[in-house]
């Protein structure tokens, strides 16, 4: 095709008037198209099942009262290839009723060879442009990924031993942890050690997507489906198709999409915001969570059949204090990596500076090591990075020991409300500044103060000044 479409893409054209299809086809042909044309979508049947193509163009030659149900076969038909509709100037409302049910564009009857080709070039260009790009994303995402897993720690080998285990299945995973240690990572290796490897891997976060827009960014909507739906928009499943979709955060999302993402995952398929046509795909779910979904079932806040449905396995990330003989490996990836993306020379950390990141507790355990590496590379003058040059909560001397108090028997519940109330008082009751502190979203952290009866510490009050004496001397 010309305009810059390299290759020669597949066209199905099915119109039963022979004088068209072949002026249609002739049209085809002109701008570089490979065509199959047919007289109707039955005799086209075995050559869109074998879903060898790139566009379907269907003439619209029956009653309106027949569209929705024509045009929802044509789109099962056509799968996830663009589908036209070729109409007559006179049936323009039956084409437009067309794009509700699942037509992607509509041409006139008998369309215009420039029209054609714009309208042709431009959506195959624009998918050959995002295969490409989600391709070398892919394969830079998985060259940072193996690099970042490989382990020295019994616990995060584990952890590796188990993603080589279930990537090559279709298995749902569940992957815990605390907030920053790499879940997404894993996430990662799981979709590129598996057959999924060549197809998309798609990521969203639940707790970042107000709950009123997560459905649309899950499942997509039509036109009109509501105030500023002007086009049809694909969701993340539909994008997500044969490959992986990563949703993170599990467990910050609202009911009433929870009971929509367990009927995908049953059934597989799912209908835009505002349709009524079933969407059928393929898509590994992998989730994350960094809350206790079993203490959130108990709660009621998360449905437990969904949760028994996203376990069938279950992968434990630990927290970088756990696997401190990884971290010099993490500081050579990790420089390396961000040299390469700030264009900045390599720096190389002195073996006092290795030594007290090795020491430190990492709250917000592989995320905080990624963070300062970078300021330290990017304001560090000189080719190494020393311990004065680590933030002052870093160094040895000054170190501090978590602010609570570690009495036997006390439960990790209690030592981590205990942390919240300790973080919220040092930042004088700044929820965002103490969710960054912690590693959690704010979102987490004021459903955490929730659960654990935690409140906004009173601020102390400055003492008011006298007001001046109204007598003068």
């Amino acid at each position: 095709m010309t305009d810059g479409y390299r290759q020669s893409p597949h066209v199905v054209l099915i119109d039963p008037d022979e004088p068209m299809r072949r002026r249609t086809e002739s049209v085809l042909v002109g701008a570089g198209c490979r065509v199959a044309s047919f007289a109707d979508v039955a005799k086209a049947s075995r050559r869109l099942a074998a879903r060898r193509h790139d566009a379907v163009l269907a003439a619209i030659t029956w009653p309106d009262r027949e569209t929705p149900r024509r045009v929802a076969e044509l789109r099962r038909s056509a799968a996830a290839a663009p589908l036209f509709l070729l109409c007559d100037p006179a049936e323009v409302d039956r084409a437009v009723k067309g794009l509700r049910h699942g037509a992607d564009d509509y041409l006139l009857r008998p369309p215009d060879p420039f029209e054609l080709r714009a309208r042709l070039v431009r959506t195959l260009e624009g998918r050959d442009l995002a295969s490409r790009i989600a391709y070398f994303q892919n394969e830079l995402s998985k060259r940072s990924t193996l690099q970042t897993l490989e382990a020295r720690s019994p616990s995060m080998r584990h952890a590796v031993e188990s993603v080589l285990r279930v990537a090559p299945m279709r298995s749902t995973v569940l992957i815990v942890g605390e907030s920053g240690v790499g879940k997404e990572l894993v996430a990662r290796a799981i979709h590129f050690n598996s057959p999924r490897r060549e197809r998309p891997f798609i990521a969203l976060n639940c707790a970042a997507i107000p709950a009123s827009l997560i459905e649309t960014e899950l499942f997509g909507h039509e036109k009109g489906a509501f105030t500023g739906a002007h086009a049809r928009s694909r969701g993340k499943f539909e994008i997500a198709d044969e490959g992986s979709l990563f949703l993170d955060e599990i467990g910050e999302m609202d009911p009433g999409t929870q009971v929509k993402l367990l009927r995908v995952l049953e059934q597989r398929e799912f209908m835009r915001v505002g349709g009524d046509l079933s969407v059928r795909v393929d898509v590994r779910v992998i989730a994350a969570t960094n809350a206790d979904l079993e203490r959130l079932v108990a709660d009621r806040a998360f449905r437990r059949d969904l949760y028994y449905r996203l376990k069938v396995v279950t992968i434990q990330v630990p927290p970088l204090r756990e696997r401190r003989e990884d971290i010099p490996h993490l500081v050579n990836v990790f420089v390396d990596e961000l040299a390469r993306e700030n264009a900045v020379p390599r720096k190389r950390l002195t073996p006092t500076a290795l030594a007290a990141l090795e020491e430190y507790h990492w709250p917000g355990n592989v995320r905080e090591l990624k963070n300062l590496l970078e300021s330290a590379l990017v304001s560090v003058p000189g080719a190494e990075i020393d311990v004065d040059d680590l933030p002052p909560t870093v160094r040895p001397s000054n170190a501090q020991p978590l602010p609570i108090d570690l009495a036997p028997g006390t439960t990790l519940a209690e030592m981590e409300r205990a942390l919240i109330r300790r973080t919220l008082e040092r930042t004088g009751g700044n929820r965002t500044h103490s969710a960054q502190i912690l590693g959690i979203g704010v979102r987490t952290l004021q459903r955490k103060m929730r659960t654990y009866g935690v409140a906004i510490p009173a601020r102390r009050r400055r003492p008011r000044r006298r007001a001046p004496s109204s007598d003068r001397t």
